[in-house]
């Protein structure tokens, strides 16, 4: 008699990485969250595609917030970041500031701060000060934020102007608080000054990571951040590769959402 052996059915990559990852945590993830987060990732990977004329840099990112409570729906955000760059040849850029922000209804928060921005290395730009005014929002897995710097160089008497749309899907993966995200967004220039800046669409920033909260007041997110400058009055354009480490330790929480800078 001819014995009969069936083999098993051959599971497509996706089911297979959805049942792995479903596995390792406690929370299950839906059909449709898996399918989301697999559009977002491909969607990255398309604008990151290398163009044949541009610049590259291997960068690293690393940001700290600390959220301190002064009232019922006011806060004070004191940040700190560093940033260094293989064509810069290291630290190119520090920014150390606060930001005091207002809750005005569940999940949006009007904010206005104030930064000092320096650079290094081969970086020689003029330091700058800066002043900002956002509104973010925070709605189910969406997190948004519409912020306007104005950019005082110590090179130069003009005022430059940046608007910058932001937007953020966050998906949980399991019950203790970890999520996947992905971010985006936009540097729109509407003005050109005397010292360097040039009106117009400057650049766009990416980030696919994870945010695991370490207590319960610390959170920390982990990534892969993607930003494209565009070529633009001359210059090639650039894409930065970076890992992205942000530590925020809120001492309070108002209901709104840690954004990347």
């Amino acid at each position: 008699m001819t014995r009969t052996i069936a083999l098993p059915r051959p599971r497509c990559p996706i089911c297979a990485l959805r049942a792995w990852v479903a596995s390792k945590h406690s929370t299950c993830l839906s059909v449709g969250m898996f399918r989301t987060l697999v559009i977002v990732i491909l969607t990255l990977v398309v604008v990151s595609s290398p163009a044949r004329a541009q610049q590259v840099d291997t960068q690293a990112w690393e940001q700290l917030n600390v959220v301190i409570p002064i009232a019922p729906k006011l806060r004070v955000t004191l940040e700190e970041i560093a940033r260094t760059s293989d064509r810069q040849g290291g630290v190119y850029t520090s920014e150390f500031g606060g930001l005091i922000g207002w809750q005005l209804a569940k999940g949006i928060e009007l904010g206005v701060g104030y930064r000092y921005v320096s650079y290094y290395n081969g970086n020689t730009a003029s330091d700058e000060n800066r002043l900002r005014q956002q509104l973010v929002f925070t709605s189910g897995r969406f997190a948004g934020r519409l912020r306007l710097d104005e950019r005082f160089s110590l090179s130069g008497g003009e005022i430059g102007f940046r608007v910058r749309p932001l937007l953020r899907y966050n998906l949980p993966i399991a019950t203790n608080g970890v999520k996947l995200f992905v971010s985006h967004e936009s540097f729109l220039l509407p003005n050109s000054t005397n010292w360097g800046q040039r009106a117009g669409y400057e650049r766009m920033r990416n980030i696919l990571g994870i945010s695991v909260p370490l207590n319960k007041a610390v959170t920390a997110d982990v990534g892969y951040l993607n930003q494209y400058r565009f070529a633009r009055y001359g210059a090639r354009a650039q894409m930065d590769h970076a890992p992205s480490v942000q530590l925020t330790i809120n001492l309070g929480k108002l209901g709104v959402a840690g954004l990347h800078d």
